[in-house]
């Protein structure tokens, strides 16, 4: 057994662990990075990036464009590093942290005590010491179902539907989050016959519930079979037509498909990575619950899908490099009021902070105005159906939160982002010039029409945004 000492050591080579480690580097200390896997994590290579190159493609092919799915798959294929291979090729990944000043250490690591990582590989280990601190970052995998008859019939996971080179004739996604959508519109939009079983009464719930109708309606006008409020009680392998899947639903309904894909949450991977050692008991299945400074133990950091508070990249890596800071002794505090959560189907959603509900639950006087995309410049010109909708802090003038569906939210999201983060007055985003025709430009009316509702100045009976 070898013995090697860094300032750092990173356990996991996904997205948050990726970030603590370069930044480590880039202030000055010594970090090694631990990956049994990919290098990238789930985002690089069985998430993020080819859901999104799969949706791109299917959006030009439902706009008319010449995209058939040998191509598409292709597309993918470089996307993920894998043209021509059968597992994709993290090579780059792996130069780009080396260059950086990272150490990158490939085997399965777990914690022995304080400040004291195992590392082993093909039956050799080593033990790595972290002089200042260790950061768990080994993410998560998909929530796997107790539904009787599931395991007997197959199923597959975020891993199975981002990587498939032969489309299926049906599919049941299980779940309407973020994943559970992409995967069905994708699909669909390539011809296999989809369906989405949903228990929530929304297509990806923890939205605002006008961005959860209007993704229910397109992709009903799209021949999706949306089940919402449906649960699933039981799968029958290959017991319908053709030897498709039949599930039961709790209301005596039934889906069928030849494949059963899973989007309904992942969970955290917290067995096997000594947390023991350092005095941390979890349960299977649970994720981590750290202070307010990213510590579940002295000198143990945790980040990203470990501890669960948001499953996605962006948020994975700020925590990463936040408990780097943290960890060196800055005098920071984690803030994550106003985390984007995206959603890139057509039409795109975009959300962050909080929903009136949510904001009088917390004490909030607040107040909620919207505006339908529709009847706007930006929809008439691009024939597009949306809305974006704002929640007001009425005492303090502020903007507490901001929802968007339709073309361009992913994007205009980030000024109520940075709004919301920054506490700006309204008044603030009043004199802002937001240019014209855009959903920006639509948010921008919204904010203006709120800060005169507060001055007590009556907004116009005509919908916002009109040309002339």
């Amino acid at each position: 057994m070898t013995t090697d000492a860094f300032d750092l050591v990173v356990i996991g080579g996904g997205a948050s662990g990726e970030a603590a480690a370069d930044y480590a580097a880039l202030r000055g200390a010594s970090v090694a990075l631990v990956e049994k896997d990919l290098i990238g994590g789930s985002c690089a290579y069985w998430a993020c990036m080819p859901s999104k190159a799969l949706l791109h493609a299917a959006e030009v092919r439902a706009g008319g464009g010449e995209y058939p799915w040998e191509k598409a798959s292709a597309f993918r294929d470089w996307m993920i590093n894998r043209v021509g291979l059968p597992y994709p090729d993290d090579a780059s990944h792996q130069r780009a942290h080396e260059h950086a000043g990272v150490t990158v250490i490939r085997g399965t690591a777990k914690l022995a005590g304080k400040g004291r990582v195992e590392v082993t590989k093909d039956g050799q280990a080593r033990t790595l010491t972290a002089r200042t601190a260790v950061v768990l970052a080994t993410g998560s995998r998909a929530k796997i179902p107790p539904i009787p008859g599931l395991e007997e019939a197959g199923y597959w996971t975020n891993v199975e539907v981002t990587s498939l080179r032969e489309l299926p004739k049906s599919v049941v996604v299980l779940g309407a989050g973020p994943s559970g959508v992409e995967f069905a519109q994708y699909l669909v939009r390539f011809g296999v016959r989809t369906a989405v079983v949903q228990s929530n009464r929304r297509l990806n719930p923890t939205d605002h519930p006008r961005s959860s109708e209007l993704l229910a309606a397109a992709f009903r006008r799209e021949g999706i079979d949306v089940r919402t409020g449906a649960r699933a009680a039981r799968v029958r392998k290959a017991a319908g037509p053709d030897g498709e899947h039949v599930i039961d639903l709790a209301d005596g309904s039934s889906a069928m498909g030849h494949v059963i894909a899973l989007g309904i949450g992942r969970s955290p991977n917290v067995s096997g990575i000594g947390l023991e050692s350092v005095g941390v008991t979890v349960t299977e299945g649970t994720y981590l619950k750290p202070d307010d400074r990213l510590r579940v133990a002295d000198g143990v950091y945790a980040v990203g899908d470990l501890i669960g508070r948001e499953i996605s990249t962006h948020l994975g890596h700020y925590e990463g490099e936040l408990a780097v800071r943290l960890a060196l002794g800055d005098d920071v505090t984690p803030d994550l009021r106003a985390v984007p959560r995206c959603v890139y189907t057509d039409p795109e959603l975009g959300a962050v902070g909080l929903t009136v509900d949510q904001a009088r639950e917390q004490g909030f006087d607040a107040l909620e105005m919207t505006q339908d995309l529709a009847t706007t410049a930006n929809g008439y010109v691009l024939e597009a159906a949306g809305h974006v909708t704002i929640t007001v802090d009425r005492a303090k003038g502020t903007l507490i939160g901001a929802f968007m569906a339709g073309p361009g939210a992913t994007e205009a999201i980030h000024e109520a982002v940075l709004a919301v983060k920054l506490r700006l007055p309204l008044a603030v985003l009043e004199d802002t010039i937001h240019a014209f025709p855009t959903t920006a430009r639509v948010f921008g009316y919204l904010v203006a029409q709120a800060s005169r509702e507060l001055q007590g100045l009556r907004p116009p009976s005509a919908s916002g945004d009109q040309p002339g």
